[in-house]
Parts: structure tokens; C-alpha cells; sequence
């Protein structure tokens, strides 16, 4: 059995896709991308053979017992379904105590039904079809299991008058009621699935709203093991889920637009099952725009903000290192039916020369003309335009300042050129040789790998041109051959502008970027076309 998960989409055309029994998908977006309404969609497009667990359902029980009548829940389950087809159950659930009730029913009717039938089989003497019966497992027990494999230490037991009761590691027995709301909501789920009707599909809207994710995903993944005659569709917030579920298909929700109150499209992407792609690149395009730009350091390290507000149309992912940059790009550049998808990076400068910064444009990273990030905080050009700021405040002359604080910059590199040239050598060298280590197809040859180690002759070059610049007063220069940042020098030009700390001048240059239109130009210039091919 298959169902229909059509869609209208933002290009005027429908949206196919087909889920089958056995499979699931999650659907993945931010707050206003049209999650609640797609799923409100997919329950009318398949009803009846659809059953809706909603994320703003009744976090309580009103009684531990079986407190409706068969005629009443098949009455209360017509008004349901009558209200799950309005408009408004996207946000606004009536008969949430009603629904309550109704999983409580199911579930002990569940274990009544299969009581009955092993009690018929064995009056009629049938032990083969009594042994059959007994072979499948009964819904508490199936319950408690789920339960245990999700990191909730309780079991559930019916007992006289209908009573569901619960213990806590095998200890006295307490009023299902009483549970916590993770726990409540962790049973309502997995009753709620295990006594669907064979061929439903299950719809189900953010269930980490009430539980934590060392609960929900294993419980999610028990479900759809034992439910494997159903279909699921999972909206939710968490990246993760979909990851840990790696047989699932994700289908990423951009945006949607009106008609009145109602959604009447989506724009949105489709990861599927065949899609080869490994999870930390799946990771990092989850939840992403459609241009990505990897770029070196951490989410509080001074890349990312700096490049959110340069490139503030792309989704701006950090990685520990340039290598990890590289490869997150290839990974996600090597994805051919991600089609959707377009992936640069930005990685430092470290030294390299201008072949090897063009060899790597080539491959979608974009190299700094500079050592590192600091080198753009710290340009002549920015010290320049942060200077004749600050000199509107003090009645400086904000040349004279911007050049003081160069010339305290450079002197403050003076002093150790040996050691940061040893540190920029040593960099250079982890790079080619990680650069000579052959990949995978050239492992196999059987040829000698020889790694050639030209640290001394680097070191002695690299320290002859930083002395030249000291020499010279050439701040631009000593910005791309050495980690300035690992001196005073960065401190001492951010006092001389009048900044008390460092990162007070990081914001200062950060600040300048959203005010000042040709400050913003001049950075995108450092990487040539890229900001051209983002707007592409």
C-alpha cells in the first residue's frame, strides 16, 4: 500500500511523492515554513487511512481507567475526525481529553481482543492456532519493551476495573496518571502507533515537544521497526532525528505562501533514501539554505560572524579546520542529485602561494590573499575607516591615528619574527605534506610514497620576508605571512584606536560592515567572484 504526499509547489506545478508501507519520512523546517500545514495536508490527502498525533495533544490523563463505552469512542472518533479536517486543528485540538481516553481504550481493547481470541482457540481445543496466537506479543508487553529501549525505567500493567497502572523499576504500583509528561507522552505514543489499523499512516507532528531526545529517538525507531505495515511522516525541529533514522527520506521546507489563512504552496527539497551523502555533510545541510559556505573555526570564533554579515544570503556552517572545509565542500559538491544544493568554502590563507589558492578555487574554496580571519579585522584598509570613526569622537586626525597604530602594530611584530615564522613554517609544512599523501585509487598502486620535509629552507625564507616587511612598515604584508593574533600586535593597535579590549574592536569592524557599503565591498573583493556566484 502506498500513499499520497503530493504537494503544490512554489513553481506552479505539483509536488509527486509516494510513501509506502514500511517507509518514513521526516519534514524539516523553520518556525513559518508551512510544517503544520503540510502535515494538516497529508492527513486530509490520505484520510481515512491516516491517523494524526499532533504536537499540541493533552500532556495529562483525566483517569487511569477505561472511562468510555464502545458506542461512545466510535461517536467520539466520528467528531474527531470530522474536526482533524478543519482548518483550525492545525492549531487548536477540542477534544484532547477525548483523544486521551481514546488511546487508553485502544490499548486495553488491544490486549482484550488478543485474550479473547487465545481464550477461543483453547475452548475449541485448537492448540496450533492457539500457539500461533501466542506468538505474537501482546500490546503491554510490546509497550513495556518500547519503553525499556527508550531509556524509561517504568512497566505497564492493566488490572482490576480497567486499571492502567505503572512501576518504576520493578517497585510498587502507581496510577498511570501519575507519570511525568515525558513518560505520559512517551506511552500515548507508542499506544497510538502499535493500535493503528494496518496500512496507516501515522502522522506525526514534533513529538520532541514533550520528550528529550534520549527518549524520542530510540522510541521513533522501535516504532517503526515493529510497525513496519504503516507509514510514517514526522514533522519536527530536531536535525537529529532524521540521522539516526539513516533509511529515512527528509524533506526540507523553505518556505510557503498564502491565500488568506491558508497555505496554498511550499517551496521545498527533497533528501531521499538513495541519496549518497554521508551524515556529518547530511548534518550540516539540514535545516540550510541552498548555498552553503564552509569556513574555518568554531559557531564563537570570529569567522562565522564576520562571513554571516559579508555573505549574509547563504548559510554559514564552521569547520575545525581548512582540510574539514575542503572535504565538507567536495562531500556536498560530489552529491549530484542534491541539485538543489551549492556548497563553497572559505578557508585561510596560511602562506599559500597563488597557484595553490587557485587550485583550490577551482575545487569551490575560496582562499584568504591573507594568513588568517584577523587579517581581514585588521587590514590597513579597515584600521583605516575604524580610525577616522573613532577620530569623530576624540577630535583626532584620523590618519595620523590609523597610522600610529600601524606603526605600534609593526613594532610590536619585531621582536618576534623568528617565532612567528616557525609557526607559519610549521603550518606550510603539515599542509604539504598532507597535500603529498596519495588518496585512495594511488594507495593501491604499491608505490613507494616518499614525503619530502623542506622545513629549514621555509622557515629561513618565510623569516626573511617577514623581517623585510618589518623593515619596511608594510602592515599588509606581515598580515599574510605570519598568525598575528599570536602577538601583542592585535591588542596594541585596538588600544591606539581607543579600544579597551579586543573584542571591542571586533565588533567595532563588524558594526562598521552593516553601515558602511564600501567596507562591505572591499571584503567581498578579497575573494574574487564568490559573492558573484552566490547571487548567481
Amino acid at each position: 500500500m502506498s500513499f499520497n504526499l503530493d504537494f503544490p509547489n512554489q513553481e506552479d506545478s505539483i509536488q509527486t511523492l509516494q510513501l509506502n508501507c514500511g517507509e518514513m519520512i521526516f519534514v524539516l523546517g523553520v518556525n513559518g515554513s508551512g510544517k503544520s500545514s503540510l502535515m494538516y495536508h497529508y492527513n486530509i490527502q490520505n484520510y481515512p487511512n491516516a491517523r494524526k498525533i499532533s504536537a499540541h495533544r493533552q500532556t495529562w490523563m483525566n483517569s487511569d481507567a477505561l472511562d468510555m463505552t464502545p458506542s461512545a469512542k466510535l461517536e467520539t472518533e466520528k467528531f474527531i475526525q470530522n474536526q482533524d479536517r478543519q482548518q483550525s486543528s492545525r492549531f487548536r485540538d477540542i477534544y484532547a481529553a477525548q483523544r486521551a481516553s481514546m488511546t487508553i481504550y485502544e490499548l486495553i481493547d488491544a490486549q482484550n481482543v488478543r485474550a479473547r481470541d487465545m481464550a477461543e482457540a483453547y475452548d475449541a481445543g485448537d492448540m496450533d492456532q492457539l500457539a500461533e496466537l501466542a506468538k505474537v506479543d501482546a500490546p503491554i508487553a510490546v509497550v513495556n519493551e518500547l519503553l525499556q529501549q527508550s531509556n524509561i525505567p517504568i512497566t505497564i500493567s492493566i488490572r482490576a476495573n480497567e486499571r492502567v497502572m505503572a512501576s518504576k523499576n520493578n517497585g510498587p504500583e502507581y496510577s498511570a496518571a501519575e507519570l511525568s509528561d515525558g513518560e505520559r507522552n512517551a506511552l500515548m505514543i507508542a499506544s497510538n502507533v502499535l493500535t493503528a489499523p494496518p496500512g496507516t499512516l501515522l502522522v506525526i507532528d514534533e513529538p520532541e515537544r514533550h520528550l528529550h531526545r534520549s527518549i524520542i529517538s530510540p522510541l521513533l525507531g522501535q516504532l517503526f521497526e515493529r510497525r513496519s505495515d504503516c507509514g510514517f511522516v514526522i514533522s519536527t525541529h530536531d536535525y537529529g532525528l532524521p540521522i539516526e533514522n539513516p533509511h529515512a527520506q527528509i524533506l526540507l521546507l523553505r518556505s510557503c505562501s498564502f491565500d488568506g489563512q491558508n497555505v496554498k504552496n511550499w517551496e521545498a527539497d527533497l533528501i531521499t533514501v538513495s541519496t549518497s551523502i554521508d551524515d556529518a555533510v547530511k548534518r550540516d545541510l539540514i535545516g540550510a539554505r541552498r548555498d552553503i559556505l564552509f569556513v574555518e573555526g568554531t559557531e564563537s570564533s570570529l569567522d562565522k560572524p564576520l562571513y554571516s554579515l559579508v555573505f549574509p544570503m547563504v548559510s554559514v556552517i564552521p569547520k575545525a579546520n581548512h582540510y574539514e572545509v575542503e572535504q565538507a565542500v567536495i562531500g556536498a559538491r560530489s552529491t549530484e542529485s542534491l541539485h538543489w544544493l551549492r556548497a563553497f568554502g572559505i578557508a585561510d590563507g596560511d602562506g599559500l602561494d597563488t597557484n595553490q589558492i587557485e587550485i583550490k578555487q577551482q575545487r569551490g574554496v575560496y582562499a584568504l590573499p591573507y594568513y588568517s580571519v584577523e587579517s581581514i579585522y585588521f587590514h590597513p584598509y579597515l584600521i583605516r575607516k575604524i580610525a577616522t570613526r573613532q577620530a569623530t569622537v576624540s577630535g583626532d586626525n584620523g590618519e595620523e591615528l590609523a597610522e600610529s597604530a600601524i606603526v605600534s602594530g609593526v613594532e610590536a611584530i619585531k621582536d618576534h619574527t623568528n617565532r612567528l615564522s616557525l609557526k607559519a613554517a610549521k603550518k606550510l609544512i603539515r599542509r604539504a605534506v598532507m597535500d603529498q599523501i596519495p588518496n585512495d585509487d594511488g594507495l593501491l598502486t604499491g608505490e613507494d610514497i616518499v614525503v619530502r620535509n623542506c622545513s629549514k629552507a621555509i622557515h629561513l625564507e618565510r623569516k626573511k620576508e617577514l623581517d623585510i616587511a618589518v623593515a619596511n612598515v608594510q602592515w599588509d604584508v606581515i598580515v599574510s605571512l605570519c598568525p598575528v593574533h599570536e602577538s601583542d600586535a592585535l591588542e596594541t593597535i585596538s588600544r591606539k584606536l581607543g579600544f579597551r579590549k579586543l573584542h571591542e574592536y571586533h565588533k567595532a569592524v563588524r558594526h562598521l560592515i552593516t553601515q558602511d557599503e564600501e567596507a562591505l565591498q572591499f571584503i567581498r573583493s578579497l575573494f574574487k567572484d564568490l559573492n558573484s556566484k552566490l547571487l548567481d
